[in-house]
């Protein structure tokens, strides 16, 4: 909650307020379930922190648990895996685990947890919660820490955060992605595969998803030429791009991509085994868009 706060609301004065007021609106909605809040930590690399609120934690029966970290990852989730896992095994009388997280990296915990017949609970901004985390969750098991903030404060920072929009993207201009017909780099043996028939996108998630793909190409381009998507990896990268979608509405986004011609999928045979490949139609009129800013 705290990096989510001070990022998507560009670091808001009174930070910490805010992080003590969602955890004690989080204790009290909990104990109006029946709920009794008996262990509670909170994991950050605490010295990273220019302030923490560490004072207010402790007053409200909060243990902080420092970790060491690097600027690309820390220990706080290896450290909530040990704590919950402890808790499991030497406190039966704890049936529900309350996770203050969203990475997708707590579906193994939140599957063992409930094959010992524990009730988990997830509370976070919907922003911050992996879509996959949510599938194997249920949404009824979903806490949303916007409802935890009083609306005035929720005002307050969505003002803020509109006040400063993020920077426009510039979107590369695509690779081309197969010969033009009768050119002599035309393969004569095998005609190139036909996308479907153009329809223009209407969801921002297709536009998105496209535009990464440019900037794929690009990025890969930066060597060498590169006019394809391995398919596998590229979904791989879409989890991290698109993190509140499940796993299976990534493949639909790919799947209204090629529907609407603006991609195809290609069989590739290779040394082991066969792998599928992500060509652009450079044709398309939304592929054509996001090249215009880059070759202005």
């Amino acid at each position: 909650m705290y990096y989510f706060l001070k990022n998507h609301f560009h670091d808001p004065p009174d930070l910490n307020d805010y992080v003590l007021a969602l955890v004690r609106k989080l204790r009290d909605d909990l104990a109006a379930r029946g709920l009794d809040c008996l262990v509670l930590n909170a994991y950050a690399d605490f010295e990273r922190l220019a302030t923490a609120p560490q004072g207010g934690l402790y007053l409200m029966g909060v243990n902080t648990r420092n970790v060491l970290g690097t600027h690309h990852k820390n220990a706080a989730d290896m450290q909530l895996c040990i704590d919950a896992m402890e808790v499991l095994y030497t406190r039966p009388d704890i049936g529900t685990f309350v996770l203050v997280a969203g990475d997708r990296d707590y579906i193994p915990l939140l599957q063992h947890l409930r094959r010992q017949a524990r009730q988990v609970l997830v509370a976070g901004f919907r922003e911050a919660t992996s879509g996959d985390l949510l599938q194997n969750l249920g949404p009824q098991h979903f806490l949303d820490a916007r409802e935890l903030l009083p609306p005035a404060t929720l005002a307050f920072l969505e003002a803020r955060r509109r006040a400063r929009p993020a920077p426009e993207a510039t979107a590369p201009t695509p690779t081309p992605v197969a010969p033009a017909a009768g050119s002599p780099d035309a393969p004569e043996a095998e005609a190139t595969p036909a996308f479907d028939p153009v329809r223009p996108l209407t969801g921002p998630d297709e536009q998105s998803c496209l535009a990464f793909m440019v900037a794929e190409l690009l990025r890969l381009s930066q060597h060498r030429p590169v006019n394809e998507l391995w398919l596998t990896p590229f979904l791989r990268r879409l989890t991290d791009e698109f993190p509140a979608l499940p796993e299976y509405e990534r493949r639909d986004l790919i799947n209204a991509l090629r529907t609407a011609g603006a991609l195809r999928i290609e069989k590739r045979e290779g040394e082991q085994h066969p792998f599928s490949v992500i060509v652009l139609n450079p044709e398309h009129p939304d592929v054509r868009a996001l090249a215009a800013p880059a070759a202005a």
